[in-house]
């Protein structure tokens, strides 16, 4: 059962996510050569003051 996790900040719509899920579950059901019932995808929406890179807080740009 294939698992996949997204994080990104927060603000993409229900739609968006909708849409992201179909994509995703499509791709790992056709390479990994399982179902889409097997796969699972789970959003996260991170908090920018909770989000490094490159040593600067994304909340920081």
């Amino acid at each position: 059962m294939p698992i996949v996790r997204v994080e990104m900040f927060p603000g993409r719509t229900h739609a968006q996510k909708q849409e992201l899920a179909r994509a995703i579950t499509e791709a790992v059901a056709n390479i990994a050569h399982t179902t889409p019932e097997a796969t699972i995808v789970i959003f996260q929406d991170i908090a920018r003051e909770d989000w490094a890179q490159a040593g600067k807080l994304a909340s920081d740009e």
